[in-house]
C-alpha cells in the first residue's frame, strides 16, 4: 500500500511510528498470521485471568518513545499505570512480533533494539514458516537470545533417531512466569 494513498473502504489502515516515520503496515495479515498471533494472544489470556497482568492481543497501540510508536502482535503488561485507553505507554514486561515478509527486518532489528532500550524484559520473535519461536531475554539492560524453539518438520523428524527425538525441546517456560509452560504445539495449531 502507498502511504501517501487513502484507504479503500475495506482496508484497515494501521500504521506504526518507527523511528520519527510513519509506516504503513499491511491491509490485513494472512491467516496462519493471525491465526499465530490468537494462539499465543489466547496462552496468555488463560493463565493470566484474575492475575494482575494483562494480555493483548495485536492491534493495541504502544507508545515506547516520542519517536517509537508500535502495534505489537502482542504484550504482556503488569504495570496496570501503563495501560491508558488509547494504547499501553511505557515498555510492557513481554512482546511478542510474528513476522512477515514486510515486517521481518524492523522486528529483527530497530524493534529489537527499541525493545531492549525501553525496558521490555522478554522478546519473542515468531516465524510461522518454520514453526519456530526467538525467546531474548533482557540480562543486563542488553537482549540476550535465550533459546530458539521448532517445530520440526515430518520429514526431519522421519530421518532422526529415538534418541535424537527424545532431545527435542517441545514446551519452554516464559520468564516472567515460573508456572506457565508454553508447548509449541498450541502456538502453532490450526497454522497451515
Amino acid at each position: 500500500m502507498n502511504p501517501n494513498m487513502a484507504c479503500n473502504y475495506d482496508e484497515d489502515c494501521r500504521s506504526e511510528l518507527i523511528n520519527g516515520k510513519i509506516i504503513m503496515m499491511s491491509p490485513r495479515p494472512v491467516f496462519n498470521h493471525v491465526t499465530v498471533a490468537s494462539n499465543i494472544y489466547r496462552i496468555f489470556a488463560n493463565y493470566l485471568k484474575g492475575k494482575s497482568c494483562t494480555p493483548f492481543d495485536d492491534g493495541f497501540d504502544l507508545y515506547l518513545t516520542e519517536k517509537d510508536h508500535f502495534v505489537p502482535d502482542a504484550m504482556v503488561v503488569c504495570d496496570p499505570n501503563k495501560i491508558k485507553y488509547n494504547g499501553v505507554h511505557g515498555a510492557p514486561d513481554l512482546v511478542v512480533e510474528v513476522l512477515s515478509p514486510s515486517t521481518m527486518k524492523n522486528d529483527k532489528g530497530y524493534k529489537k533494539d527499541v525493545y531492549e532500550q525501553c525496558g521490555v524484559l522478554e522478546y519473542w520473535l515468531v516465524d510461522v514458516n518454520n514453526k519456530s519461536v526467538e525467546q531474548y531475554l533482557l540480562q543486563d539492560g542488553k537482549f540476550v537470545l535465550n533459546d530458539i524453539y521448532v517445530i520440526q518438520p515430518d520429514y526431519v523428524l522421519d530421518d532422526m533417531s529415538e534418541a535424537e527425538k527424545a532431545e527435542l525441546v517441545w514446551d519452554f517456560k516464559c520468564s516472567l512466569y515460573d508456572d506457565l509452560l508454553i508447548h509449541l504445539e498450541d502456538i502453532f495449531e490450526w497454522v497451515k
